[in-house]
């Protein structure tokens, strides 16, 4: 469910047509609903209620820090893969008792701020940051909390891209399973680290269930492996990865995943532990759409173009990993306004290659996709834009990034102004600046 809908003939986020957004802000421009992310969250959390978890919403999905503030006022945490963004978390407000650390490759720096800010857990991925982390800790005299992130060798249908698999055995994320008590064992040892747990994120998106239950049970094993050994295990992170409606009814619900994972972890939780979650497509991804412009139409070879204003530097996904959005008109006529992502029925339709401006061949949003007949100038919306949206834009091209919406009810709010030439160049004209 989201709040995009086509009323009196135009697409409306909650009470405020799209149009009128597109006029105020111009375009490429990422608009959010702020009544689909809290509820996808609400709902979320209800699904799990039973296990009680702490839900840390990923920033690498959607890091606007107005956005990340607004998650935190419902109680959502954050899960931070970076320095950058373990500082969106903290200007947002988020408890450090609800954030945590991932990341196969943080620095020094990233891990010293985290050790000092105390979050609730860093998630190590190797012996060598292990190592690093003891290190930083005596010299902090801290003693932080870390869950050692485990491969547990589960692969994903096909449905998930290979590109976003991130628990099979060979990969860049997380320790062997079979290495993992060695480790835990190590870091358990050592009077400097406090080692609570495990960690492990299979990838995304997810859509079966049963990947998620057969990576649960391997990590039960080995916690009960530890725990027989004398150890104490109070905090399970079993990741995000959960999926979002690209199409309609085609991603199983949250309840489908937490008749699974409940019912593995309820013992463990019964017992004091804590389970968190790392969710961020599942919340994001319909809460946004990116609107942008037709800028030409063009005929190449067989195959009609239309040429949009927003291209792979606005929305990466498709050019990397060939993902479907639903593309359509802010005002399509009226026998082409559709009451679903299914417009297989609907008439007079053309068949089109969306393209956008940058110089490269990759930059396609859609192949042979059937929308109404388009002219220069023409409103677009691309739906589930929320997730891996503007966290992965660039400046390629020297392209500027999109400004960010907030839609709010009947009320907008500009979240992030749309970038100038001098922000672009704003960081190399460094003898200006000095006087030089």
């Amino acid at each position: 469910m989201d709040e995009f809908a086509y009323r009196d003939g135009a697409l409306h986020c909650e009470g405020v047509p799209l149009t009128s957004v597109a006029e105020q802000f111009g375009t490429p421009t990422y608009v959010y609903s702020a009544s689909t992310l809290i509820d996808h969250y609400r709902r979320f959390a209800k699904a799990f209620d039973a296990i009680n978890p702490l839900v840390c919403f990923s920033a690498k999905a959607l890091s606007n820090v107005h956005l990340l503030r607004l998650l935190g006022r419902e109680g959502a945490g954050v899960d931070a893969v970076s320095g950058g963004e373990l500082h969106r978390a903290m200007l947002a407000g988020i408890d450090p008792e609800r954030t945590v650390l991932a990341g196969v490759g943080k620095s020094e720096t990233e891990l010293r701020e985290a050790v000092r800010r105390d979050i609730r857990c860093i998630n190590v991925e190797s012996e060598a940051e292990v190592e690093l982390l003891s290190r930083i800790a005596r010299q902090e005299g801290r003693r932080p909390r870390l869950a050692i992130r485990v491969n547990p060798d589960v692969a994903p249908d096909e449905r998930t891209p290979a590109r976003t698999t991130t628990g099979t055995r060979g990969g860049k994320f997380g320790v062997d399973i079979d290495r993992a008590a060695t480790l835990f064992n190590r870091a358990a040892a050592d009077d400097a680290l406090r080692v609570e747990g495990f960690h492990v994120h299979l990838g995304s998106p997810i859509f079966d269930p049963q990947v998620y239950a057969t990576a649960i049970d391997r990590l039960l094993a080995l916690v009960a492996m530890l725990e027989q050994a004398g150890h104490r295990i109070t905090t399970l992170n079993l990741g995000g990865g959960f999926p979002a409606e690209y199409l309609d009814h085609t991603a199983p619900s949250w309840d489908d995943f937490a008749e699974v994972i409940i019912a593995r972890m309820a013992d463990f939780t019964a017992r004091g532990g804590q389970v968190i979650f790392e969710p961020g497509r599942t919340i994001a991804a319909n809460a946004g759409v990116l609107i942008s412009t037709v800028r030409y139409l063009k005929q190449a070879g067989e195959r009609q173009l239309v040429v949009l204003d927003a291209g792979m530097t606005h929305l990466a996904r498709a050019a990397l990993y060939d993902s479907y959005h639903f593309i359509w008109p802010l005002q399509p006529p009226a026998e082409a306004t559709p009451g679903s992502r299914d417009v297989s029925g609907l008439a007079g339709l053309t068949e089109y290659d969306v393209v956008g401006p940058i110089c490269e061949s990759s930059d396609y949003l859609a192949r042979a996709r059937s929308l109404p007949e388009l002219k220069a100038g023409a409103h677009l919306a691309i739906f589930t834009a929320g997730a891996y949206g503007m966290t992965m834009t660039s400046n390629y091209n020297s392209q500027q990034r999109p400004a960010e919406v907030l839609v709010h009810g009947d009320q907008v709010r500009l979240i992030r102004r749309r970038e100038t030439y001098d922000d672009l160049v704003a960081l190399e004209l460094l003898d200006e600046v000095d006087g030089q």
